[in-house]
């Protein structure tokens, strides 16, 4: 894996303070607008208002930096 790429097992690990999925959006927008090109989707978030399209939401807020 290249310092390019980001999973999302360590944006939640690196960030004890999200509780929630839209905290977890705007982390991985940050990640995503700090120059991240690549996000490996390696497990399913575990918060009670993680959505059933959660993937396209993870894919978008990591593409368009949380926006």
């Amino acid at each position: 894996m290249s310092d390019s790429t980001v999973k999302l097992s360590e944006v939640v690990i690196r960030n004890p303070q999200v509780m929630s999925f839209p905290d977890l959006l705007q982390a991985i927008g940050k990640r995503g607008a700090d120059g991240a090109t690549m996000l490996e989707i390696d497990l399913k978030p575990d918060f009670p208002d993680t959505p059933r399209d959660w993937e396209t939401k993870v894919e978008q807020a990591f593409t368009w930096g949380g926006k």
